[in-house]
């Protein structure tokens, strides 16, 4: 029986990337085809299941930056899908809600979009996808951690540079 080769990890980012890209197109066309983009459904999303958030508290969530945060509250403000209302706690910062309309539209989506996602990875069954959601968690946990620690080679590669 021939042993499996084994497979490094610049292969496997590759692998990853590109499952990533797929998936992630099939989305992006998805909630296109709902007259939605993405960063506005992440945050109408967010909202939906977590009830009033800050946009930081948004941003934090859905991992977005401040620039394309603000303009897409803007957007979802201007659509009718959410509005501000001052947090209880500290009146100066605002809260983000859905609104009837919101609530409706991102529900709605949601659901859409929940079963597009099911029918792009139907080619996994139950037991396969609760391994590839353990292991992908395991590594992003793992690769969050070392993110900032400075590696040994980039260390070696810097000194080399300084003194070379």
């Amino acid at each position: 029986m021939k042993k499996p080769a084994k497979i490094d990890a610049p292969r496997l980012t590759i692998v990853l990337a590109r499952c990533w890209r797929a998936v992630n197109q099939v989305a992006e066309d998805n909630l296109r085809q709902a007259g939605m983009c993405l960063t506005d459904f992440v945050a109408l999303e967010a909202l939906l299941h977590k009830g009033p958030l800050s946009i930081t508290e948004i941003q934090d969530k859905v991992l977005l930056a401040s620039g394309s945060m603000t303009a897409a509250v803007d957007r979802l403000e201007k659509k009718g899908f959410i509005r501000r209302k001052p947090a209880i706690k500290d009146r100066r910062a605002k809260l983000l809600e859905l609104t009837p309309k919101g609530k409706l539209t991102v529900k709605r989506v949601f659901d859409h979009h929940a079963a597009v996602l099911e029918d792009a990875m139907k080619v996994l069954n139950n037991g396969e996808k609760n391994q590839l959601h353990g292991l992908l968690k395991k590594l992003g946990l793992f690769a969050s951690g070392i993110k900032d620690s400075p590696s040994p080679v980039a260390h070696e590669v810097t000194h080399a540079n300084r003194h070379g």
